[in-house]
């Protein structure tokens, strides 16, 4: 059942100092991390609550911003130095979350926006932890800050169940409203008019789709990218480190966020509006510039440990032994979009590309995930140029990855494709049989009509590509990936469920066949959803 309701978070300060007997050891996150009291009246507070990253079976990041508030003030939440205490522990409950405590002190400056992060290693596989924090200007001068939740990945020898969700477009100035918003260039270029913003009596929580997602209790979530808009409106759109800062600030400081990451870990890419701008690529002297992009996403993201400015931005994660995920660059290491298309052009780079290769060689997990930031079987629109579905775009590095897949017999194991960038739902089925998932816009706003196979302004006018699933009308959403176990009876399954803003799924099986349903749920919403399951042995049966 889809089921929509409503969440504040609610940070509380102490004020008692951290025991004695808990051992501390300094992390420096940069030479200017001195701390200086800007205010003897203004006590650092956590006003975007607390985010986990980067989950493994044996690792994790934690980070916090201190803030002078935990509102918007002139469109952005200011930053203050201080320190934060980072004290992680397993977490059955109430009575055993303090026993084998892990502690760091974590300096928050100015160098990197007041952003402290804690790298905490040799954790217990498939373990619940429980992070809780303590911030002050100095450690003499400490109260309650936020406190996370998570587990760690159950790793390759577990059959552990695992879900998570899968999003893009999350567009801040779509749905709290901006006039700025050129109405026509949105028109030419999204084949649809702007939609109106969000106007529900909570507004003020932020976006419901993720009201909805906290509901479900997935083990981690997955941004695709498009998780701010630079560009968005156009004029003016962000092109310095404090403008491009301050697009994070204004979308992570929206309660349900908070409360989102402070029960649901996180992984992150990025695309090309949380990058540079629009179909950006690494060409042209305007700002931000790829490098301003790339350490926008290591500052604001947790990603890799703070100081770590060389960390790969792709990467690959054993969920349990039935699943492995890839999480590609896709704009850092591309060609220029206006190359023509051919063996030398790429999305990836060589680097990346034979990195991803040996990788999925080598994994034996049952079901094999390519979560790209960009679609690689669409349809797309005819006039985009700037991923692999694309008509003179990357359809020559597409084309000789899949053959490159079927040459080692990875189209017999399992493999699939989810991408994020396109404001649309869809299932779609390449001639060469590989399957793509696309999450739709988290916002609704922000979401739109896709192209149909066959319309002859798509990059398939030929009606090549079968649809299963195509979403209508449009709406905000995303998507629900789930890993069950086999057990005597059945084998492992990998299902697809997407999902809209304010409604949930049922599971109930039907015929091999796409079919939409709708029926009330207890909370007097309409359910509408699809969903498509993949068992090891290779059938397919959809869920409504």
């Amino acid at each position: 059942m889809r089921i929509f309701c409503l969440c504040c978070l609610l940070i509380v300060f102490g004020c008692e100092k951290p025991k004695p007997e808990v051992a501390t050891a300094a992390v420096e996150q940069g030479e200017s991390a001195s701390i200086h009291s800007e205010s003897k009246t203004v006590l650092p507070q956590a006003g975007m609550g607390i985010m986990v990253g980067e989950v493994t079976s044996e690792t994790a990041l934690v980070q916090v911003r201190l803030t002078k508030t935990d509102k918007l003030v002139d469109r952005d939440v200011p930053g203050m130095p201080g320190v934060v205490i980072f004290s992680l522990s397993p977490y059955e409950n109430e009575k055993t979350a303090s026993k084998h405590v892990d502690t760091q002190v974590v300096k928050a400056a100015a160098e990197h926006d007041f952003i402290a992060r804690a790298a905490f290693n040799g954790l217990m596989a498939d373990t619940e932890y429980e992070c809780k924090t303590r911030i002050g200007e100095t450690e003499e001068q400490m109260h309650a800050g936020p406190t996370a939740r998570f587990k760690t990945l159950p790793g390759a020898s577990k059959t552990t169940p695992v879900d998570f969700v899968v999003v893009t477009g999350m567009n801040y100035a779509k749905f709290h409203g901006d006039d700025r918003i050129d109405q026509k260039q949105h028109l030419e270029e999204n084949n649809t008019k702007l939609p109106q913003p969000y106007s529900g009596p909570d507004k003020h929580l932020g976006y419901p789709a993720l009201e909805t997602i906290l509901k479900l209790k997935p083990d981690f979530f997955i941004g695709t990218g498009d998780n701010v808009y630079y560009d968005t409106p156009d004029k003016p759109r962000a092109k310095t480190i404090p403008e491009m800062r301050q697009k994070w600030h204004e979308q992570f400081v929206q309660p349900r966020y908070r409360d989102l990451f402070a029960a649901v870990p996180t992984y992150w890419e990025i695309d090309d509006h949380d990058y540079r701008i629009d179909d950006g690529d690494n060409t042209g002297d305007h700002h931000p510039t790829p490098a301003e992009g790339r350490a926008m996403m290591l500052e604001q993201l947790p990603v890799a440990p703070m100081l770590d400015t060389e960390a790969k931005t792709y990467r690959t994660h054993r969920l349990n032994k039935d699943l492995q995920i890839w999480l590609p660059e896709n704009r850092m290491y591309r060609s220029p979009n206006a190359m023509e298309d051919g063996p030398e052009k790429t999305i990836w780079g060589a680097e990346q590309k034979a990195w991803l290769k040996k990788t999925l060689k080598e994994s034996n997990a049952t079901f094999k995930l390519l979560v790209s930031p960009t679609p690689m079987i669409g349809p797309d629109d005819l006039r985009k140029t700037d991923n692999h579905c694309d008509i003179g775009g990357f359809r020559h590095e597409r084309d000789e990855f899949f053959n490159w897949l079927k040459e080692n017999g990875l189209d017999q194991q399992n493999f699939f494709i989810v991408c994020g960038d396109r404001h649309w739902q869809y299932h779609a089925i390449d001639p060469s049989g590989f399957e793509e998932f696309s999450s739709g816009a988290l916002v609704d706003a922000n979401s739109r009509l896709g192209r149909k196979a066959g319309d002859p302004k798509s990059t398939d006018p030929e009606g090549l590509i079968k649809q299963p699933y195509l979403q209508e009308p449009r709406s905000g959403g995303f998507l629900l990936v789930k890993v069950t176990p086999s057990n005597k009876k059945d084998p492992a399954t990998l299902s697809f469920l997407f999902h809209d803003e304010k409604e949930s799924c049922s599971t109930s099986t039907m015929s091999p066949q796409v079919e939409k349903s709708r029926q009330s749920n207890k909370s007097g919403y309409s359910l509408k959803s699809v969903s498509a399951v993949f068992r090891s042995r290779g059938c397919i049966q959809i869920l409504r």
